[in-house]
């Protein structure tokens, strides 16, 4: 059963019981590594032609002929401001090779961008950052969470570039217009636009090497997302950054084939991982809130009884913020604050949008009696 961030000590045997999150959502990177590779057992990679092949990793940079003197709110104006602050990054390792994108946060060469984009360099790999201006500069990683993807790389010898300007992910609305940039398959400062299609959806991709879920509240957008946009910009149209691409939903079975856009992608939003940018940046390991419990989603109604929708808790930690709270084996958590819990990637997602020490109502169903709290979350700060 997947373990709310997080409960200390928990098994992960104890995990992976009952997800109805979309853990069919395809990780927009593109790597090769053999093949293709998968993350967890639940991410797919899509392919890359190391051959120069239409779509491959060699495809060639291109100039691109933006106009800044475009009205304001308009694509072309987003373009220009945020092209010069996306990058294409290039992975090497002796397990494979592969690409995706980042965004420049500081003038001397700091990039966000996501942990599954330069993983395969953890060990002895070697990445390499494509400007837009048509030269490289090679990096090395400052940090990662593979619980958020999120990844901070470093560009070697390099100054005066663009960051881009940092928005509000907690400002956007369903409907919204925005523009995604980066490097579908090799596709270097490859622009797309769509709207927000929806906020807050629970985006299951996998697990991380100790069993815990890799899940967010995603930015859902039609903005067309495919393999290689991965760290990418999501910006809205002031061109500031309200979220990183980082997953689409795949139109078919489980293999790089399959894996292209059908209108279906997901974005990080900024808010959530700005704190965890902030720590990565500094050297610093990662810390998220946690609740203390380990939860599945709550059993459908059976034999004309009623069933409560929301996270069943199945274990509660020693000592924690929710044993605390007075919660047990078989409650069934259906809000946090005002978000509506739908099921156990639900709450993994809202736990890990707030921070250590955040306090937050949590409302509980017991025999049918709802119940409330007001709890402070713990830290999994080692």
């Amino acid at each position: 059963m997947p373990s709310v961030p997080g409960a200390p000590g928990t098994p992960p045997k104890k995990r992976a019981i009952g997800r109805t999150g979309l853990v069919a959502a395809v990780l927009a990177g593109a790597l090769v590594a053999g093949g293709t590779a998968g993350v967890g057992g639940a991410a797919i990679y899509d392919a890359l032609a190391g051959d120069g092949a239409t779509g491959g990793a060699n495809t060639p940079a291109t100039s691109q002929v933006v106009d800044a003197k475009a009205p304001e709110g308009s694509i072309e104006k987003v373009s220009a401001k945020v092209l010069p602050s996306v990058v294409k990054i290039e992975v090497a390792s002796q397990q494979g090779s592969g690409s995706g994108s980042g965004v420049v946060i500081s003038s001397d060469g700091t990039i966000l961008t996501n942990n599954h984009v330069v993983e395969l360099a953890a060990n002895g790999g070697t990445v390499t950052v494509d400007f837009n201006d048509g030269t490289k500069a090679s990096a090395e990683v400052l940090g990662t969470d593979p619980l958020t993807d999120t990844a901070v790389i470093k560009a070697k010898g390099v100054s005066g570039l663009t960051p881009i300007t940092i928005g509000k992910s907690a400002n956007l609305t369903v409907g919204q217009s925005v523009v995604a940039i980066g490097s579908p398959f090799g596709l270097d400062s490859t622009v797309t636009t769509g709207i927000v299609s929806a906020l807050n959806r629970p985006v299951n991709v996998g697990v991380d090497q100790n069993g815990a879920a890799t899940v967010y509240p995603a930015v859902q957008t039609d903005a067309a997302i495919n393999p290689g946009n991965s760290g990418g910009a999501l910006v809205d149209l002031n061109g500031n950054l309200v979220g990183i691409n980082a997953s689409i939903r795949s139109g078919g079975g489980a293999s790089s084939e399959d894996a292209g856009s059908i209108g279906i992608g997901f974005a990080i939003p900024i808010d959530e991982i700005r704190p965890i940018v902030e720590q990565l940046e500094k050297g610093e390991q990662a810390t998220h809130a946690q609740f203390g419990i380990s939860v599945s989603d709550a059993p459908a109604a059976q034999n004309g009884q009623n069933s409560v929708t929301g996270a069943q808790v199945q274990e509660v930690s020693s000592g924690s913020t929710a044993e605390k709270a007075g919660l047990q084996k078989g409650d069934v958590i259906t809000k946090v604050d005002d978000h509506v819990i739908t099921g156990s990637d639900s709450l993994v997602a809202t736990v890990r949008s707030y921070r250590p020490d955040d306090k937050v109502e949590v409302t509980w169903s017991r025999n049918g009696e709802e119940q409330t709290a007001q709890v402070t979350l713990d830290s999994d700060a080692s």
